[in-house]
Order: structure tokens, then C-alpha cells, then sequence
């Protein structure tokens, strides 16, 4: 599906993104989402274009559980931007291109 975002797992998130020394995405999502696949393509370009900036994940809620309840996500697509181990932006829902740069604009142009 996507060539520029790995999957991180329950067990890796701690250490890949928590602890990580630049802001990380993370897409939560599931393979019956409809809006997840939508989404998933727009993410994949976006990391390819910005991911010096921003290092991407995306997270299989229905293989991983506990880290999305952790934080709270019921909806997805649910896009999490952790920095310095807090989440730091929240997008929830599918959005077009233009839209979901707009709302990264301030890690991918800083």
C-alpha cells in the first residue's frame, strides 16, 4: 500500500515515536476503512515530499489496540503528530491534500 510510511506496532511506539528526536505522524487506521484508504495514498506523498522533516507511521488499530485507546481514538482515520513525546496535532477524518498539508505546515516548514 504505502512506499514511505512503515508500520510501527503497540509494542515499538515507545521507542519509534515517543522517543524520537523530530516530530512523528502516526495513521491510525484498519483495512475495512474506507476512509482510511482514501487517505492512505495523500499520506504516502506527503512523507515522500517532507519525510526529512517528519518521520511517518501508520498504526493497524485492529492489530494494535493499545496504543490507539491510550490516546483516545474511536474515529479513524485518526492522524496523530507526536513532538517530544506529547501529541501535538490531531486530524480526524479523511481530508483532501491541500487540507492535511495545511494542518502540517507548521512541522514540515519549520
Amino acid at each position: 500500500m504505502a512506499d514511505n510510511i512503515s508500520a510501527v506496532t503497540d509494542a515499538e511506539f515507545d521507542a519509534q515515536v515517543l522517543k524520537s528526536d523530530k516530530p512523528v505522524l502516526v495513521d491510525f487506521w484498519a483495512e475495512w476503512c474506507g476512509p482510511c484508504r482514501q487517505v492512505a495514498p495523500i499520506l504516502d506523498e506527503i512523507a515522500g515530499a517532507h519525510g526529512d522533516k517528519v518521520t511517518f507511521f501508520k498504526m493497524n488499530v485492529d492489530e494494535n489496540p493499545v496504543t490507539p485507546a491510550s490516546y483516545r481514538v474511536t474515529g479513524i482515520p485518526t492522524i496523530n503528530v507526536y513532538s517530544g513525546g506529547e501529541v501535538v496535532k490531531t486530524i480526524v477524518g479523511a481530508r483532501p491534500k491541500a487540507a492535511i498539508l495545511k494542518e502540517l505546515d507548521e512541522f514540515i516548514n519549520a
